[in-house]
């Protein structure tokens, strides 16, 4: 597991340069999971606080050292159902694969499906009763069951991505030459969305991952020969390479089966695509995606009905470690705009630890933070963020509503959006469970009612007409309309190619640095709804090109961020004659932190190779500090989790101003704790990530539906380029009104 270079209590700032350290420290973490940190005054429980007397427990030790369950929940009850059935499961090693493995494999009656280049992971087929039997070794870390994966389901201007094409003089700010991953279910490649200016395919790479047992397939592409980035350059990642890799080399794969497609059978994945980097070529530009410039690459993961598993992404991410340098690709961000319910913690997931490697590698990975933020009559529902949502490494994303509207003063946090805390867990054999109760989303972006380039003959405008946006007759100019936040992650995707364009050194968490710092906070949501806010594309852009670019491991804490002769903006941005402030701040594990100095001045959290969140500390008597040796003296700690007042992150109304809820569920002060899954009045907090059925059919709907308000109007094609609010008869809505949150 490519775990972060530092130990659990002061982590090291420079640890990363040392590729054997970091081996070692992988193996450390493996092996004694990190204790739960704890927050002085986050409310975690926090969102669904009635009065100062209601708090929810989190049910963890922080300072008990427990033995945990080497087989994950979900594995558990499978093998308690499948009786002599066989099951999938992903075997972690607790260092590397070795031929014992495999013999104690074989040996259970069991066969290795696949394993991995870059990944110390292998896919196994046993019966379900030698689970136990293969985790009860020393040299197994832990088994998960290889779980299935589901899709999650006006743009430039409301975002600022035309406001920032238009910074200075240059409007040639497009992603030109950053490739970005679209991992999802194909892409339809005949459709102009993709097309550059010379008519050519932008889409570099086709790929398909949807029979992981077997290697893929690559597709031949329309367009071999694109233009790298001229600022591109070598790796500078420390990580692992293919060829400098500590795992060992893998064990051969069985023959690949014949690769069917990498069409878009589905419907998703180019729609998807269109919003990360559409060209804008239909209806004067009312379509055009954040980045029209980008290289991408379609990695299909997910079939005709949108569906896939865990070892699908696996190997689609195992490609992504090898080829990630290839400059005829130069992929710098990930778009995953599909999830997992986030049963293991992120210390234990398989694909936490895969986006996490390449993260660490260089790569930005943008994951949707999933659609289940009500139940199906409407209730708040908080806690069921997405795997790989649930990672610290990437950057998660709910879903705004911009009410059709260019302007921001309306905007708004969707209903379906998927709520933080991270509930993904371990479980020591006491039965006691430790969740991950991470801040997440990141972000928030426009994801509701989204009109984007339509797959011909898809199975889901097929199966739901209604979906077609009217726009065209001609197949590969026809759009269609999806709301999640599956729609609101290419938007940040995007945006994040716009920022590497504009300066290619930023590192993965710089760059999410640069977007929650610019974010604008939406008026009455808390951090767990929106994160930092609405992604604010002109402003994460105006920092990303004041950044230096010789920024390093090397640079000290506190040396100068901005060039030689930069001063920080003012943390304002002005979109549709609307100007707000931005958020000005960072969240960070369990809370949050201020300041200019967080782009003024070098933080070691910065760095690659490092979790942000190690960028605060619990001290001896459980507060939590900033880490003085990451992070510098002028950054200060938040103290509540807010409903934002839509000024500054570390303004507004507490969610819950009373009491102190500790990482061990212990708190300070005679108040209640309420157990998971009690519903109160703000909602409910699910303490397992397990979705229940009438929430998995919620989330289905929102896909197709989204909340129904004013929003994104059809432009016929040859139509001025006009973004207007859509004036519907079945609308309860006016413009300025918001559906019940």
């Amino acid at each position: 597991m490519p775990i972060v270079t530092a130990t659990a209590d002061m982590p090291t700032a420079h640890a990363h340069r040392d590729t054997e350290h970091t081996v070692i420290e992988m193996k450390r973490r493996l092996a004694i999971p990190r204790a739960p940190r704890l927050f002085t005054r986050v409310a975690l429980a926090l969102i669904v606080c009635l009065s100062s007397s209601v708090i929810v427990s989190t049910h963890s030790s922080a300072h008990i050292a427990h033995v945990r369950d080497k087989v994950s929940k979900d594995l558990r009850a499978r093998m308690q159902q499948a009786g002599g059935a066989r099951v999938n499961v992903i075997v972690q090693p607790s260092g590397t694969w070795n031929s014992s493995l495999d013999s104690a494999v074989k040996g259970n009656n069991g066969s290795v499906k696949h394993s991995f280049r870059n990944f110390s992971h292998r896919v196994v087929s046993l019966p379900a009763w030698a689970v136990d039997e293969l985790a009860s070794r020393s040299d197994v870390g832990y088994i998960t069951l290889d779980r299935e994966v589901k899709q999650l389901g006006h743009i430039t201007l409301t975002s600022g991505a035309d406001t920032a094409r238009a910074m200075s003089n240059d409007t040639t700010l497009d992603g030109a030459g950053i490739g970005i991953v679209i991992m999802d279910s194909g892409i339809d490649p005949d459709h102009d969305a993709f097309n550059d200016g010379a008519g050519n395919s932008r889409i570099v790479a086709n790929v398909d991952f949807t029979n992981a047992s077997s290697q893929p397939t690559p597709q031949p592409t329309l367009q071999p020969t694109p233009q790298p980035s001229p600022s591109a350059s070598p790796d500078p990642s420390p990580s692992p390479s293919p060829d400098s890799s500590p795992v060992p080399t893998p064990q051969p794969s069985p023959s690949p089966a014949p690769t069917t497609t990498t069409n878009d059978l589905y419907g998703h994945g180019t729609h998807v695509a269109a919003i990360a980097a559409g060209n804008g070529n239909v209806a004067g530009g009312a379509y055009q995606g954040i980045a029209p410039g980008a290289n991408i690459i379609n990695l299909r993961v997910l079939d005709g009905q949108g569906k896939g598993n865990i070892s699908n992404l696996l190997n689609a991410l195992d490609w992504v470690m090898s080829n990630r340098s290839n400059p005829n690709y130069n992929i710098k961000v990930i778009n995953m705009s599909l999830g997992t319910p986030a049963v293991d913690s992120y210390l234990y997931d398989p694909l936490c630890q895969a986006v996490r490697q390449l993260v660490y590698a260089g790569v930005v990975v943008v994951a949707a933070a999933g659609n289940e933020g009500k139940d199906s009559e409407g209730h708040k529902i908080y806690g069921l963020i997405h795997s790989p949502g649930n990672e610290p490494s990437v950057i998660t994303v709910g879903a705004a509503n911009t009410f059709g509207t260019d302007t921001r003063n309306d905007d708004g946090v969707t209903t379906f959006s998927s709520r933080g805390p991270t509930r993904s867990y371990w479980t020591d054999d006491d039965g006691v469970r430790h969740f991950d109760n991470q801040l997440k989303p990141e972000l928030v972006a426009p994801g509701n009612r989204i009109i984007a380039a339509e797959a011909a003959n898809n199975y889901l405008v097929t199966n739901n007409p209604a979906l077609d946006a009217g726009v065209s007759s001609l197949a590969s100019q026809k759009q269609m309309t999806m709301s999640g936040t599956s729609m609101a992650t290419p938007v940040v995707a995007g945006t994040v190619a716009l920022m590497l364009e504009a300066n290619p050194n930023l590192t993965p968490n710089l760059v999410k640095a640069l977007l929650m710092y610019s974010a604008q906070p939406l008026t009455g949501f808390n951090h767990f709804e929106q994160g930092a806010g609405e992604v604010n594309i002109e402003g994460a852009v105006k920092l990303a090109t004041l950044v230096r670019h010789d920024l390093s491991w090397q640079t000290p804490l506190g040396e100068p961020m901005l060039c030689a002769d930069c001063a920080a903006p003012a943390p304002q941005t002005t979109i549709a004659d609307y100007t707000f402030t931005w958020s000005q701040g960072l969240i960070l594990d369990q809370t949050y932190v201020t300041g200019e100095s967080l782009v003024t001045e070098y933080q070691k959290i910065y760095d690659l190779g490092v979790l942000m969140g190690d960028g605060t500390i619990t001290d001896a008597d459980g507060t939590v500090v900033v880490n003085g040796v990451l992070m510098g003296d002028g950054v200060l700690m938040g103290d509540n989790i807010l409903t934002s007042d839509g000024i500054t992150i570390s303004e507004g109304t507490p969610v819950c101003s009373t009491g102190v809820l500790m990482g061990d569920g212990v708190l300070m002060g005679d108040f209640t704790m309420i157990g998971d899954g009690v519903l109160l009045g703000d909602g409910m907090l699910l303490g397992d990530g397990v979705l229940r059925s009438d929430v998995a059919s919620q989330a289905s709907r929102s896909m197709l539906n989204g909340d129904d308000t004013a929003s994104m109007s059809a432009v016929h094609t040859g139509a001025p380029f006009n973004f207007k609010v859509n004036a519907r008869s079945s609308n309860r809505f006016g413009p300025h009104q918001r559906p019940a949150q």
